[in-house]
């Protein structure tokens, strides 16, 4: 049988209705102070609840965690009962959602959550900004640099791996079908990963094998906190941005793959550049990663649908991500199996922040 997007999947021992994914798009909608999931959200999730499966927005485990203004977090019990309203609602609609669990590290500033970042070297990601929400007239986010981070110590270290526990814990208890753990995008674990931006020489740097210990460490106290069956990881090797060029990030990527495939989690998911001169995979690295991980495999990137076919029917990986796509169509896959035309982005200035529907919850369905 030739597999598709439209395929059914099983995602060890959770049942999607179909192989695509929406993927995890910050859209700081949470209401302050506490930085709560609300009913607004809880409307947008359950619109695109026809995903196969749906991953979160980026989620702090902590207030230390939060890297931009109206971001959600997981570590009060306001957090909890505020996600029980999303997936309530995706339940309801028979989607399945996992919750996406986030550390910035040195991707913040004071001007956001108080606190001086902290990060595996106290290094600067040069050209890097945060943005916070300062009464701009038309609401728009005001984008601010990042600030110098601390150097964590070991006991930082250990309270994060802690920290990411007991978001887990606290998904599960808001109702999640799993978790996510972001390892990508320059945030905290990405940069324990990458020699450019981790310079310790404890057991956390100096070598691959030592710079992978802290997504371990987390991965691990998640899957037993949890289940493995339950726990994800994000990676992102062919992304730089945030001052993350690192040469030796694909062979460390690797090591990281044998070292989650044998925690035995239920995914890897890859976060692929989505611009237009964005850097191509090279199908010997995904065959190498199928590979060292013999779990489900996730590509995000701005992949059209027949891409997407094409490399589920080459069996390089199992779900794809769509961002955007599901951002302005929430019924994505019905429009997909209809050759429908596809709704654009309302207004930019919506894409981040809004306290109404516009922008949000506004897409329209398809008339049929």
């Amino acid at each position: 049988m030739k597999i598709t997007l439209h395929t059914e999947y099983e995602m060890n021992g959770v049942s999607l209705k179909n192989r695509f994914l929406m993927a995890p798009m910050t859209r700081s909608r949470a209401e302050e102070p506490g930085n709560i999931p609300n009913a607004l959200m809880a409307k947008y999730y359950e619109q695109r609840s026809s995903a196969g499966i749906i991953i979160t927005e980026a989620t702090q485990i902590s207030l230390q965690g939060m890297g931009y203004a109206k971001t959600p977090g997981i570590y009060s019990q306001k957090q909890i009962e505020g996600w029980k309203l999303v997936t309530d609602a995706v339940h309801k609609k028979g989607g399945k959602i996992f919750l996406q669990l986030w550390h910035v590290g040195r991707v913040s500033s004071s001007k956001v959550n108080g606190l001086q970042p902290i990060a595996p070297s106290a290094e600067i990601a040069k050209d890097t900004q945060v943005y916070i929400f300062d009464g701009a007239p038309n609401g728009d986010a005001t984008f601010v640099p990042v600030e110098k981070p601390r150097e964590m110590t070991k006991d930082d270290i250990t309270q994060v791996v802690e920290e990411f526990r007991t978001g887990a814990r606290n998904a599960i208890e808001a109702g999640f079908d799993g978790v996510e753990i972001h390892g990508a995008n320059g945030y905290l674990i990405d940069q324990f990963l990458r020699s450019n931006s981790n310079h310790r020489t404890d057991e956390y740097g100096s070598t691959k094998e030592n710079r992978i210990r802290i997504l371990k460490e987390i991965t691990q106290a998640v899957a037993d906190e949890i289940g493995a069956n339950k726990t994800g990881v994000r990676l992102s090797p062919f992304i730089s941005f945030k001052d993350m060029n690192d040469p030796e990030i694909l062979e460390t990527i690797m090591i990281a793959a044998k070292a989650l495939n044998q925690i035995g989690i239920t995914y890897i998911h890859l976060c692929e550049a989505d611009w237009d001169d964005a850097p191509t995979i090279p199908e010997d690295f995904r065959i190498k990663l199928r590979a060292n991980f013999t779990h489900t495999i996730i590509a995000t990137g701005n992949k059209t649908p027949k891409e997407a076919n094409d490399l589920l029917d080459k069996n390089l990986v199992d779900l794809v991500g769509f961002g955007r796509k599901f951002l302005t169509n929430p019924d994505y896959p019905k429009r997909v199996q209809l050759n429908a035309t596809m709704n654009d982005i309302s207004d930019p200035h919506t894409l981040f922040g809004g306290g109404d529907a516009r922008g949000y919850t506004d897409y329209p369905f398809l008339d049929v």
